[in-house]
């Protein structure tokens, strides 16, 4: 008994030395880097809805009806594409209050492969400011208008620590697809393998009321968990910068 005592401890510190614990320098390497272009989750079982050109007339219903299905998203925000961010001050503290991540959508939502790097920091540098001022945060995700990422984008970007996301799913509604036409692409996609960021736009009415419920629904017959890009990365805690900056309490415009 002593004898077979001794082996099977034996046996256990090979196996112990055989699985060392994870170097932490390999975990921080898996995380989203800077400047670095994502379209997909990290791991399975996850999607990241994820909207693009807001705020907008409909922000407000969209948080209503994420948060009624348990469901958490991405708004990726401008600052003047579909009127001032600041006059949609309200439905964005919501947005943040109810635990969606807030990211960047840039300024003036232009072709950014054309900028400048003076311009292309101007164009984050804005936005940051608005997040700051009307939730007391600055983003740490963006994603490009248009998705273009050439010429002085990724490096301009990288200098700034943003983390950037296209897509692995185009709904397709910016270019009048129907809902039912998005809801064939997920199909097609499938629910396995690692989750999927979709490309979708929060500023088109079928989109909040027809295929958002539809994605949610989709998701639960799935076993998919409805989460942030920043969770579905396994950022959860990265969605934004570490500091934090007063909110400020003044009219404010574009």
């Amino acid at each position: 008994m002593l004898a077979e005592t001794f082996i099977t401890a034996a046996l256990f510190a090979t196996s112990a030395l055989a699985a060392p614990a994870p170097d932490p320098v390999q975990l921080m390497s898996r995380a989203p880097q800077p400047g670095v272009v994502i379209r997909q989750c990290a791991q399975p079982g996850m999607l990241a809805l994820a909207y693009d050109d807001g705020p907008g007339q409909y922000t407000s219903r969209l948080v209503d009806i994420l948060n009624a299905g348990g469901a958490k998203a991405t708004f990726f925000m401008t600052g003047t594409l579909y009127g001032c961010i600041y006059n949609q001050a309200a439905a964005i503290k919501k947005a943040y209050a109810s635990g969606h991540q807030l990211a960047s959508h840039t300024w003036s939502h232009g072709h950014m492969n054309g900028f400048s790097a003076a311009q292309v920091a101007s164009e984050m540098t804005k936005v940051e400011t608005a997040f700051a001022n009307i939730i007391g945060k600055k983003p740490r995700y963006m994603r490009p208008p248009f998705l273009e990422t050439g010429n002085q984008v990724l490096p301009v970007l990288k200098s700034m620590g943003y983390k950037v996301i296209t897509d692995d799913v185009d709904t397709g509604d910016w270019n009048r697809q129907t809902p039912a036409q998005s809801e064939a692409k997920f199909y097609q996609a499938g629910a396995r393998g690692n989750g999927h960021i979709p490309l979708m736009h929060e500023v088109y009415q079928s989109t909040v009321e027809q295929l958002t419920p539809w994605l949610i629904n989709w998701a639960k017959q799935n076993n998919l968990k409805l989460v942030t890009v920043a969770e579905c990365l396994g950022d959860k805690n990265g969605m934004y910068q570490p500091q934090s900056f007063p909110v400020h309490q003044g009219q404010l415009s574009c």
